[in-house]
């Protein structure tokens, strides 16, 4: 994980923190969508080591625990959404997802980057190393899994990491993007998603094949194959990315002139 430092003027110090303590700690809580019962152990989990008034009141040991709440949720998590996909599959799409890039971006989105409570050796350079706000995402799963429940942890890792899964996914080479698609649209959706054939091309020894994802009666990009299943898992491969606003994979028009 590089080291490399956010720049940032609006972090607070622990002296800052304790002049407005109550209305940061709420701004934090409406940026994670999880109101403490224990508010003690949100502040907790904001407090770097060097922000600490001794080394056990950081969140040193709540990163640990939440860590393992992390890896054990979203394993759960593909286990059962995605029985198709074999345990290499599995690994790749979960070490993807609980990666420390991709922690760390996920709480920079939600605004824990401003929420940090440090000290003035690190605060001195108006810097902090990106490494302290994947930290500080697994220590708030913790803080939350101690105040609440697994199932509460469940439900708030699932939203926070959605689009994530969904990347990765896309981006893994998992292959089985119809499963996915399914997963997602009937959870998420509400509805199961349909394939429609736009078009064939080329010789009947030869064919090939464009066809759509479609879901609620919303049709995605549609995509080429050499026979129906290959269009129809490239077609979900654009509907998932779509989803997730992201560059489409397999793009029409790219083989249109190819197949005409």
């Amino acid at each position: 994980m590089s080291s490399e430092p956010i720049v940032t003027d609006n972090y607070p110090t622990e002296s800052q923190l304790g002049a407005d303590q109550s209305g940061r700690l709420a701004s934090c809580q409406e940026s994670i969508g999880y109101s403490f019962k224990d508010i003690s152990l949100l502040q907790s989990a904001l407090t770097h080591a060097s922000g600490a008034s001794h080394r056990l009141a950081s969140n040193e040991r709540l990163e640990f625990l939440g860590d393992a709440v992390l890896g054990m949720v979203v394993c759960e998590w593909l286990f059962e959404e995605f029985p198709d996909y074999n345990e290499g599959d599995l690994t790749k799409i979960k070490s993807a997802v609980v990666s420390r890039r991709t922690c760390g971006r996920v709480a920079r989105e939600m605004g824990l980057d401003h929420c940090l409570i440090v000290g003035r050796g690190v605060t001195r350079n108006h810097s902090f190393p990106r490494s302290l706000v994947s930290d500080v995402f697994e220590s708030i799963i913790a803080a939350i899994y101690l105040d609440s429940d697994i199932e509460t942890v469940k439900v708030i890792i699932r939203r926070w990491l959605k689009n994530e899964v969904i990347s990765a996914i896309a981006n893994q080479g998992a292959g089985n993007f119809k499963s996915a698609l399914q997963q997602f649209a009937q959870r998420d959706l509400g509805h199961t998603p349909i394939y429609k054939l736009i078009k064939e091309s080329g010789p009947d020894h030869c064919k090939n094949f464009l066809i759509t994802a479609v879901i609620d009666n919303k049709q995605f990009p549609a995509a080429w194959g050499t026979n129906k299943k290959e269009a129809e898992q490239k077609a979900a491969s654009n509907a998932l990315a779509q989803l997730q606003d992201q560059a489409i994979p397999y793009p029409a028009d790219q083989k249109v002139a190819d197949q005409d």
